[in-house]
């Protein structure tokens, strides 16, 4: 879950430059300073695009995140089955046995 944040932040990164922008109106002339706003939007799409990218992989990530540790989970259970088995069959020895 920790990667949340990190996506909301990439996102941000990604959408400032257009939120940035000077708004749009008649371009002063001799500037090339001010983006035309096809180019804006242009820009906003692609890094709406890529957010969305961002987001499916980190869905990804947390998916096989989870299976893993759930497979850890079981092989923890598996271990502590086998060490109580263990200490059964130690118990059912006699000491002097080697």
């Amino acid at each position: 879950m920790r990667v949340l944040p990190s996506l909301a932040a990439i996102g941000i990164l990604l959408t400032a430059s257009a939120w940035a922008a000077p708004p749009a109106g008649p371009a002063r002339a001799g500037s090339t300073a001010v983006p035309a706003l096809p180019a804006v939007r242009q820009r906003m799409q692609r890094n709406q695009v890529e957010v969305k990218r961002l987001q499916q992989e980190v869905a990804r990530q947390e998916s096989a995140s989870q299976r893993a540790s759930r497979r850890l989970e079981q092989q923890d259970a598996q271990i502590a089955e086998l060490r109580r088995q263990l200490l059964q069959v130690q118990a059912a020895v006699p000491d002097d046995h080697p």
